[in-house]
């Protein structure tokens, strides 16, 4: 990508405002974020939360999309992902690292948490910035458009499995 090449984006500009398509630069990534050239991008309920102006504190205006695959094609200098991974952005865009809830693999619930196409601009875009520590490595052999749903939906039953642990059947239950 050269520094003349414009990207299309798209921007809820307001609360209860319809979409509408920019042309700007590429953000250029810095410390730990790397830009991703977003190959494809879910939509979710949340999506239309915010542009419905349903969710506290929403930055506008705000590039949705927090079911993006994609490509990383720069890195800050602390980015710990590199250029031609693959990767999975879902909503959690970044945590303090340091409370109760980030100690104990519960950081979606940090006080400090930040949101794709929230806090900050989402995939409904060419490329977009992601810290790469919240990034999911993907095989690049994924159908990208197939993909997109397991970033929300996803993720949550997985995180919901895994929570509840292993099932302890009753012996009573065992008998016939």
């Amino acid at each position: 990508m050269t520094a003349a090449e414009r990207q299309r984006r798209m921007v809820f500009p307001g609360p209860r405002q319809p979409l509408q398509q920019e042309l700007q630069q590429p953000p250029s990534p810095q410390g730990a974020d790397v830009l991703v050239k977003v190959l494809a991008c879910g939509v979710c309920r949340t999506d239309l939360h915010v542009q419905d102006d349903e969710l506290e504190r929403v930055h506008y205006p705000i590039v949705p999309g927090h079911q993006v695959v994609g490509e990383i094609v720069a890195g800050g200098p602390d980015a710990c992902l590199t250029e031609r991974t693959r990767v999975g952005i879902a909503w959690l865009a970044g945590t303090c690292g340091n409370c109760e809830f980030c100690n104990s693999n519960r950081e979606n619930l940090c006080d400090s948490a930040v949101f794709h196409g929230y806090d900050r601009d989402g995939g409904y875009a060419d490329y977009m910035l992601a810290d790469s520590r919240y990034c999911i490595v993907l095989d690049a052999q994924l159908d990208p458009a197939v993909t997109t749903p397991l970033l929300c939906a996803g993720l949550i039953g997985f995180r919901t499995l895994r929570m509840a642990g292993v099932a302890e059947v009753p012996a009573t239950s065992m008998q016939s």
